[in-house]
């Protein structure tokens, strides 16, 4: 519904309406689409219903993703974290007429690949050595350094967020988070992936801290678990 709708509905005023669902909105309670100025449920209500619904986890995250494709103008991809040490995109989210790669459904990669690959080992808690065998199992096309590819996934373990600047396909700028179980094992990998030269440092800054908050998010939602939670 649109916030005129809903204060006709509700009995509030537009103005009141509009700042209620403005707030509801920023706390992820609901989704907001900027094309057709409408409201939906969000996927912070899972926090509370998720032992009540049998919905479908990728249902309730696809709001949440298109919004952050569409406010930075974007292609976000949704990877599925696998036992036998895998990446596979399971989706993608992108904004209305842009310029953009395109990635298979269901395209596989050694989970050590890319940003998403740094995320990963950062959040594993690899050391040195074990770091450096995932790091010689991936395809690059431009491979960096493994010193400065460990030099990454220990800033990764600060900010939670790592980045890609052609080095796993050339041309390509990618950002990344990941989101964790309640054990603390990864479990989605979330990445932007641009034309280089799209998007400014800044630009790309942003893009990285949209994608930790809503992992944080899916943690809560999906996989309740809370900042406290041990590492593996």
């Amino acid at each position: 519904m649109g916030a005129t709708h809903i204060a006709r509905e509700t009995g509030l005023n537009i103005s009141s309406a509009f700042n209620i669902l403005r707030t509801l909105s920023h706390e992820g309670l609901l989704s907001f689409d900027p094309e057709t100025k409408t409201y939906r449920i969000g996927m912070g209500l899972m926090e509370f219903a998720t032992p009540l619904l049998g919905a479908n986890p990728s249902d309730m995250i696809r709001p949440a993703l298109t919004a952050i494709a569409q406010e930075h103008e974007v292609m976000i991809a949704l990877w599925q974290m696998t036992e036998q040490g895998r990446i596979v995109l399971t989706d993608r989210f992108t904004a209305p007429n842009i310029l953009h790669a395109v990635l298979a459904r269901n395209s596989r990669l050694p989970a050590f690949s890319g940003a998403i690959g740094r995320c990963y080992a950062a959040t594993m808690g690899y050391d040195e050595a074990r770091t450096r065998k995932g790091f010689e199992t991936v395809r690059w096309q431009d491979a960096p350094s493994f010193d400065s590819y460990w030099r990454d996934v220990q800033t990764a373990r600060e900010t939670g967020t790592a980045s890609d600047r052609g080095q796993l396909y050339r041309g390509l700028d990618i950002v990344a988070s990941l989101a964790c179980d309640a054990k603390g094992s990864p479990r989605l990998g979330m990445s932007s992936i641009t034309i280089a030269g799209q998007k400014t440092e800044e630009d790309l800054a942003r893009v990285a801290s949209a994608l930790a908050e809503a992992a944080r998010q899916i943690e809560r939602c999906l996989f309740g678990r809370h900042a406290e939670a041990p590492a593996p």
